[in-house]
This record gives structure tokens, sequence and C-alpha cells, in this order.
């Protein structure tokens, strides 16, 4: 039969201790305004509105029991009345796990113990999923704050391996020095193929003859005006003829150079003109003299000339392994580079940048140089491991392609200022002699020894940032320029 005592309280309490010593506080005044909303009764509440612990993950915040140092133990029923009140308040579930075995309070590694650190979080990493936003995999660190707010890398951009359309080209030469590719900005391609002079329709695949030279003479090298009506011929006895490319008529022909003309380059008025002898050239049409001044400064054959996008500066590179700066107020170049120890053929001025040049060397240099033109510095360089034929530098994206030679006979392109290798394109069976870029910007045409030319989409359009497809307009069938 119940004791008496165990019938009032509901308590099963140890001897020593009555129910006086005992005493519940009901905070009914606290909660009398919270039950009115629940319930019309004016009954107590007690700790009716504590949650149910069994679901809670009480060891996320860390409960732990810890020996008080400061309050001191008082005589008999204080430890059962603890376990008791912990009973009452968090469940017997949670009671008995507080107390080991032996009878003896639970450790301070115990999950479930509470403390009055009850609301000091702690990480529950056994539960943390790798799909939650906040998972310390995901973001880094636990805090759930990521210490880089830099946006992810982008994808790099996917550049067709091959060409779309490929042109064969019987008597391209094979020679370094030589320069007879380029497109106009109207979309006309212009060959030299041995004594003649070809254009090629790019909308509609027409081919047209410009000119033949005759079977003592050659072509050595081809350039369109900025305005793409007029194209420039260099020929191996020396003269520069100037044709209207819309007529096929021949506009003016003029003298000066010794030797052969390998290389040609327009600014908005004057077209520049190097050669074997050595000597740069400038001849101004809207004059009668066959040209203006003469720039004297390579001691070995001229095979590279560009202009810089606002006029100011030209760059020329001579088979003397020497990189010139001119400028329109002097003879004398204003600056003299000498870090290639091959010979400058390949040479392009940044679009997106005022006095940034870049040139490349021949077999025995190898190397992509980068030059700021107003003081003359090196700003970089890289080894492309085989001989540098040509550069372009895209106006659409900061990005660079070049075309080599021995031993390799690839296309490369890079990205300014990282280097970054955004594709390697192969297909030539011989060094990639001759570079040009369409007037869009997104597709260049190479040729090489092996007669063939080659188009390939290695750069997204203006306001695409997009690989370009084929339009359709160009059939992946082999076709003769001639």
């Amino acid at each position: 039969m119940e004791s008496p005592q165990k019938l009032k309280t509901g308590l099963n309490l140890p001897a020593g201790m009555n129910q006086t010593s005992l005493r519940l506080e009901t905070f009914s005044s606290s909660f009398r305004g919270i039950s009115s909303l629940s319930s019309p009764s004016k009954s107590t509440c007690s700790d009716r509105f504590i949650p149910c612990r069994s679901s809670s993950r009480l060891h996320a915040f860390d409960l732990q029991d810890k020996e008080s140092t400061t309050t001191p133990v008082k005589e008999g029923g204080n430890e059962a009345y603890s376990r008791l009140l912990k009973c009452e308040l968090f469940g017997s579930d949670f009671a008995s796990s507080c107390v080991s075995p032996a009878g003896n309070q639970g450790s301070a590694s115990s999950p479930m113990s509470p403390c009055t650190n009850m609301l000091r979080f702690k990480t529950d990493r056994s539960n943390s999923s790798p799909n939650s936003p906040f998972s310390p995999s995901i973001l880094g660190n636990d805090n759930g704050m990521s210490s880089d707010s830099s946006p992810p890398p982008k994808p790099p951009r996917k550049v067709p391996k091959t060409p779309h359309k490929v042109l064969d080209a019987p008597s391209l030469q094979d020679d370094f020095y030589l320069n007879v590719v380029d497109w106009s900005s109207q979309n006309v391609l212009a060959v030299g193929l041995g004594t003649c002079v070809y254009l090629w329709t790019a909308s509609n695949s027409k081919v047209t003859k410009l000119c033949d030279l005759g079977p003592n003479d050659s072509v050595c090298s081809v350039q369109w005006t900025r305005e793409g009506s007029y194209i420039s011929v260099g020929t191996s006895h020396g003269q520069v003829q100037v044709w209207d490319g819309t007529q096929c008529k021949r506009v003016r022909t003029m003298g000066g150079h010794q030797t052969r003309t390998g290389v040609l380059a327009w600014n908005s008025r004057i077209l520049s003109s190097g050669s074997r002898d050595r000597n740069i050239l400038q001849h101004d049409i809207r004059v009668q003299s066959d040209y203006v001044s003469k720039l004297v400064g390579h001691k070995s054959e001229v095979c590279g000339l560009k202009w810089s996008h606002d006029d100011r500066e030209l760059a020329s590179g001579g088979n003397d392994n020497q990189l010139l700066v001119w400028n329109n107020h002097s003879q004398q170049p204003i600056l003299k580079l000498t870090e290639h120890t091959a010979a400058v053929k390949a040479i392009t001025w940044s679009p997106h940048q005022s006095s940034l040049l870049a040139s490349g060397g021949g077999t025995a240099d190898r190397c992509i140089r980068f030059w700021n033109t107003t003081n003359g510095h090196q700003l970089n360089h890289i080894d492309t491991g085989s001989q540098v034929c040509n550069l372009a530098w895209s106006k659409n994206v900061n990005e660079i392609v070049s075309t080599h030679g021995y031993s390799q006979n690839q296309i490369m392109v890079w990205k300014y200022p990282s280097m970054a290798k955004v594709a390697t394109l192969t297909g030539h069976s011989m060094r990639v002699l001759y570079l040009a870029t369409s007037p869009d910007g997104q597709t260049i045409v190479t040729g090489a020894g092996d007669e063939t030319l080659r188009f390939w989409n290695v750069f997204p359009s203006v306001k695409m940032q997009t690989p370009v497809k084929d339009t359709g307009l160009w059939s992946l069938g082999r076709t003769q320029i001639r």
C-alpha cells in the first residue's frame, strides 16, 4: 500500500526528506496572461508551456554538468532534489541518463546533461549535411560565412579544334620573310600565289584574279587599306603597286627599293614598305614622288611592320633580331629593343591599351615579348617552344593568337595578361607562315607551305562573348582559291 506522502505529492521522496522541504513554485502569476488566451479556465499552469524535450537536440547546446566551486554543498536531500527536479522538467529519460550505473553524476562529456550554459550553441557536426547551404564542407569554415567573397571562376571558353573551311592555295610560298595574306574590312581575302594576286569574297566564296605580275616577277607582300577599297602589292623587283580592289585596276606604281619588298603596312594616309635592302620607305600616294622619307636602322632584311592604332608609332622587325619603334617626327628610331635572339617577323599592337606592343622571335628565340613603348620596358615574355611566325591581337577580347613553325606548326590562343593558353590548334603539315583576321574579329585564316588556307573560329563576338558558330555560309568542303 502506497504511503500517504506519495499519494499526496506524486513524488517518491527519499528517507529523511519531508514534504515541507520540497516546494515546487508554480509561476501562475507569470503565465496567467498566456493561459487566458488559450483556455477560459482559471487553473494554474506551472510548467504546462515547457516544450517536449524528447525531440530536442539538447546536446547541441553543450549542456554539461559542472561542479560548482562557489556554492557550498548542503547537507542531505540537495542531490536528490536536483535529480527529481530534472525529472519533472526534462522527463524521466533525461534524468536516468544523468546518473551513471554507479550512482554518480554523469561526466562532463555526457551529451544530455544540463547546466547553466544552456543556450551556448555548439555546431552539431554529426547531423550537418553537405547539402545544407550552411554546411562547413561547402563554405569552407565553421561560422557559416565565406572568407572569400569572389565569384567562382568561369569555365574556359571552348574553341573548335578543327577548321570550318579549307582552301587549296597552289604556289603559296614557304618563305618566312614574306607576307602574302591579308583580309580587308570589306570581307575580301587577298592571297598572293606565285606571280598572281587573287581575291576571295567571304560572303559568296567568289574568287577574282586581281593581277598577274608576269613570269619574271612574283608577289612578296599584300596589304589592304583600312577602308578596304585599295590594296598594295610588293614585288620581288622592289616595286610597290596600289590597286583598286573593286575595279581590279592598278592606280599607282612606286619604286625606291633595290630588291624584294617583303612587308607592307598602312596607316590612315601613309604606306610603309620594308625590303631586303634593309630600308623602310614611307609612301604618300597623294604626292607625286615615290616616297616621302626613308627610315634606316636595320642591319638585315625588314620582315615585320605594324602601325599603332592611333597612327603615332611604327614598329619594325628585322632579320637582325632587332625590334625598332619609330614615330612621325624623326627618321631615327625612338626605341631599339634587342632582347630577341632571332628574326622578328611577328608584331602586333594592343587595341585595348595604348603603347602596348607584342613581338615574336624566330627559331632560335621562340619567345613572345610584351613592351611598353612609352619607356621601352619589357613587361613580360613567354617561351612558346617553337618559331613564332605571326601574332594578332583580338579586338573583341583581350586575347592573342600566335602561329608557329618549327617544330610543332601549331596555332595558339593566349589570354592576356596571364598568358594562359585558351586553345592549341593543329592541322597544318608545315610551318604556319601567314595569318589574317576577319573584319568581325571572330575568324582567323592561316596559310602554310602545305599550300592550304584554313579558317578557324577562335574569338567570340563583341556582344555575345560566346564561341562563334558556323553560319552555314561556308561549307566544310575543300575548294580552290584559283
